[in-house]
């Protein structure tokens, strides 16, 4: 069962939701497998635990 696994800042429902629908498709034509065995966990990071080029997202 192929596992994909999103961590970054928080994103909304909506988003999530075509986020996991694509996700699991492009995992669906790599592995040559129905979407039921596909898992996509979202972790989701406050800004001010997240930094990029040395700068905290929550500072940008």
């Amino acid at each position: 069962m192929p596992q994909v696994n999103i961590e970054g800042p928080a994103i909304d429902l909506e988003t999530k939701r075509t986020l996991a629908e694509e996700l699991t498709a492009a995992a669906c034509k790599a592995y040559s497998l129905p979407k039921e065995t596909i898992v996509v966990i979202f972790k989701e990071n406050k800004p001010e635990n997240l930094s990029v080029g040395g700068q905290l997202i929550c500072d940008r």
